[in-house]
C-alpha cells in the first residue's frame, strides 16, 4: 500500500472513533501476523496516553507494536526520534497542550513516518 493511502486509512480510522493507537496499528493491519481484532483489542489500551493518562502518545506506542510484530523493533529509537523532532513531544498530555496538532493529523504523521520503515 501506497504511503497516503496508510496516512489516509489512519486518518480515516480515528475519524470513525478509533483512537490514536488502534487507528495507526489498523492502517498496518495488512502487514501484521495477528488478525485485524486482535490487533485493534491490543491498540485498544494504548490510546489516549495509555489508557487516558495522558502518557506517552499512543501515535508513538503504535509505531512500537508494529515494529516489534513485524520484525523492525531495531527502529523503534529512529521512528520515537522522528516522531518527537516533527511533533515537539512524545508524550499525549504535552502534544495536546501545546495545541500545535490536533489528534487526527498526529495519527495521519504517525503512519507516515512508519511507512518508510515497515514497507
Amino acid at each position: 500500500m501506497e504511503k497516503q493511502e496508510r496516512i489516509e486509512k489512519a486518518r480515516a480510522l480515528h475519524k470513525q472513533g478509533c483512537n490514536c493507537c488502534q487507528s495507526v496499528v489498523m492502517a498496518y493491519a495488512d502487514r501484521l501476523p495477528i488478525g485485524a481484532q486482535d490487533a485493534m483489542n491490543l491498540a485498544a489500551p494504548f490510546g489516549r496516553g495509555l489508557s487516558g493518562c495522558r502518557e506517552v502518545c499512543g501515535c508513538v506506542s503504535a509505531m512500537a507494536m508494529v515494529c516489534g510484530l513485524t520484525g523492525h523493533t531495531a527502529d523503534v529509537r529512529q521512528l520515537i526520534e522522528k516522531f518527537r523532532s516533527e511533533e515537539g513531544d512524545i508524550v499525549c498530555g504535552r502534544l495536546l497542550q501545546m495545541g500545535k496538532k490536533p489528534c487526527p493529523e498526529l495519527v495521519a504523521d504517525a503512519a507516515g513516518i512508519l511507512h518508510d520503515v515497515v514497507e
